[in-house]
């Protein structure tokens, strides 16, 4: 597998975890949830400007996201 989407692989698995841990969720649940209100299409798409900041930046900007789409978390 190449280096990037090693990166991005284990980014996105790192933060979906700290997800589901901050908001007091199951993996599949952090994983659905961010799938269904748009969170994983933001970090994909982001993933690369996100996993440079701290990790409470991420998951706030995950937040904001899925609440704007109308996550209730």
């Amino acid at each position: 597998m190449d280096k990037t989407i090693n990166d991005k692989v284990s980014f996105v698995t790192f933060i979906i975890i700290e997800f589901a841990e901050a908001f007091k969720m199951r993996k599949a649940e952090a994983y659905q949830y961010l799938k269904k209100y748009g969170g994983l299409d933001f970090l994909f798409k982001h993933w690369w400007a996100l996993h440079t900041d701290d990790k409470y930046f991420a998951l706030r900007d995950l937040y904001s996201i899925c609440r704007g789409n109308g996550g209730k978390r």
